[in-house]
């Protein structure tokens, strides 16, 4: 019997980790001719998640580009991915989440009337430039899909609101709790010097990552002024923060947190 032929694709360290379990998991099935496609919008940060998890991408559209616009990014994903799709005609591409990849990737599966799943289905505000451009992502990208797998059933009522089809959603929670799950069940040291000497029996460890659009400015100075409280007022609490490579994130974050006790700025 034919294998079913399944293209998941991604571009950022987010969805990387987030697909890593659904990778492995189409790659262990004997039915499934499964294949990874990566668009790199994301170069650095893409690479450390594909290392951790041991994938191998079958194609590698590397279209990220200094200064690049979300339009340059669109059409630079459905031109490269349009060409995969052609020589290996799958049955179904993946993707996942609300990037522009995601939605990209989608239109360029529907061009070649290929069907696609949608994980993380469902997420919504209601409104369309909040987050933006991840609303309108993802709500085009459900647009486009044939398979919905909602993370929680608030998405799936979400997608049912729009008029998709119970039959076309699945609930399946959320893929970064698999990710965690396979995480822990490595044995990984630190390639970060400070975590290699860290004493992690010492203290209560607390992880900050905010790095979206919507908590530019005033939000994000608002998270790290909390940030810096909590780690002033709890002497047993260190936290660790691994810092976004974008100038937004990292002056606001610096600036605040920097000479903050037991608050650890790292590359992310």
């Amino acid at each position: 019997m034919a294998k079913i032929k399944i293209i998941s694709v991604f571009g950022t360290r987010p969805e990387a980790i987030k697909m890593a379990p659904v990778v492995k998991a189409l790659a262990a099935e004997p039915e499934f001719d499964a294949k990874v496609v990566v668009t790199a919008q994301h170069r650095e940060m893409l690479d450390q998640v594909l290392e951790l998890f041991s994938i191998q991408p079958d194609y590698d559209l590397n279209i990220m580009a200094a200064g690049q616009s979300l339009t340059q990014i669109t059409c630079r994903v459905l031109a490269g991915l349009g060409d995969v799709l052609a020589v290996e005609r799958p049955q179904m591409v993946l993707v996942h989440g609300d990037t522009t990849t995601t939605f990209a990737a989608a239109l360029a599966a529907f061009y070649q009337q290929v069907a696609v799943g949608h994980v993380e289905a469902g997420l919504r505000t209601g409104v369309k430039y909040f987050p933006y451009p991840e609303e309108m992502n993802r709500c085009l990208t459900g647009v486009l899909a044939d398979l919905h797998f909602a993370p929680t059933e608030m998405a799936r009522t979400n997608l049912i609101r729009e008029g998709v089809s119970p039959k076309q959603i699945q609930v399946t929670g959320n893929t970064a709790i698999d990710a965690l799950f396979l995480t822990v069940k490595e044995e990984y040291s630190f390639s970060h010097p400070e975590l290699k000497t860290w004493d992690w029996d010492r203290y209560r460890i607390l992880v900050v990552e905010a790095h979206r659009r919507e908590n530019w400015g005033q939000p994000l100075e608002n998270i790290c002024r909390a940030v810096a409280e909590i780690a002033a007022s709890h002497p047993d609490v260190a936290v660790i923060f691994p810092v976004h490579l974008n100038p937004k994130v990292q002056e606001p974050v610096q600036r605040i947190l920097g000479n903050s006790p037991r608050v650890h700025l790292l590359e992310p």
